[in-house]
């Protein structure tokens, strides 16, 4: 199928971005950054957007830069900049580690990393990277600037906290500790496809115990988010089989599992105690647990 017929726009600035988006929400205006999430749908005219703003000739937002403790990532950034650790340490690290997890090559070239977030698909892995990580999202708009915790920014299957009139021009991710350690798991049923279930384990160890433990989830639920409960269970205790097991079923049992006609809610629980156990395995392997 074709898109059904729409007005392309491509503003030179943020703020002719800006305008025009604020001028054409109402006609249900869609920002165009990679495409690779809008473009498809709109071929299945499951979205018929009137307008499209493409923002890629938008100077100012192709911005990769690590300042002020936090890794700023503009609208335009693609998921292939993350092939290579873009910041040392651990959090460039774990984007590499991530990326690869992320669709096919030709798609890593052209998505973005704050369209996948804006897009809000619940099987992304950019937002459990987001959740995890507690990212600050930048969005401006013609009433100015609004700040968003990653908290409040995911509402539900592809819904989130922007306004139609928003752009979501900067994710911020804070740069993490020299010590800390991560692991990521995730499920499909084949390269590529949507994940099933996928976890995001974060922690430093203290004198032999897990701090700063954070445990994301994506795939299973309408939304990514930290696991709480999986999180105290892991809070001080020495990193292990059996702590591993339990933070893994409490994560399992605290989740409103996504259903659908080949997967019940049963089946994503166990997923997800799966995912969780693998990333935290993968954050602290045996033998490497001090």
């Amino acid at each position: 199928m074709k898109p059904a017929p729409f007005a392309y726009h491509r503003p030179a600035t943020i703020a002719d971005a800006v305008g025009l988006l604020a001028e054409l929400a109402p006609q249900d205006g869609r920002v165009l950054a990679g495409g690779q999430s809008l473009v498809p749908i709109m071929a299945f005219r499951l979205a018929r957007p009137a307008h499209l703003i493409d923002i890629n000739a938008v100077a100012g937002l192709d911005g990769l830069i690590a300042q002020d403790g936090v890794l700023r990532i503009g609208a335009r950034v693609r998921h292939a900049a993350f092939h290579r650790p873009m910041v040392d340490g651990p959090l460039g690290a774990m984007l590499t580690s991530v990326v690869r997890h992320i669709a096919h090559y030709p798609i890593r070239l052209r998505g973005t990393f704050c369209g996948s977030l804006a897009h809000a698909d619940p099987a992304a892995e950019w937002g459990v990277v987001a959740a995890t990580l507690d990212a600050e999202l930048l969005a401006l708009g013609g009433h100015g600037e609004r700040r968003l915790t990653a908290r409040d920014f995911f509402r539900g299957v592809m819904e989130t906290a922007l306004m139609p009139d928003e752009l979501l021009a900067e994710a911020r991710l804070p740069i993490l500790p020299a010590d800390t350690r991560f692991g990521f798991a995730e499920f499909s049923r084949r390269a590529g496809d949507y994940a099933m279930a996928m976890a995001l384990a974060v922690l430093r160890l203290e004198g032999g115990a897990i701090a700063d433990p954070r445990i994301g989830l994506g795939g299973a639920e309408a939304a990514p988010r930290r696991i709480a409960a999986a999180e105290t269970l892991l809070r001080g205790e020495a990193p292990g089989e059996a702590v591993f097991r339990a933070a893994s079923e409490a994560a399992a049992a605290a989740i409103d599992p996504l259903e659908d006609p080949e997967t019940d809610g049963q089946y994503r629980r166990e997923l997800v105690g799966a995912m969780v156990y693998r990333a935290l395995r993968r954050a602290c392997p045996p033998g490497a647990e001090s």
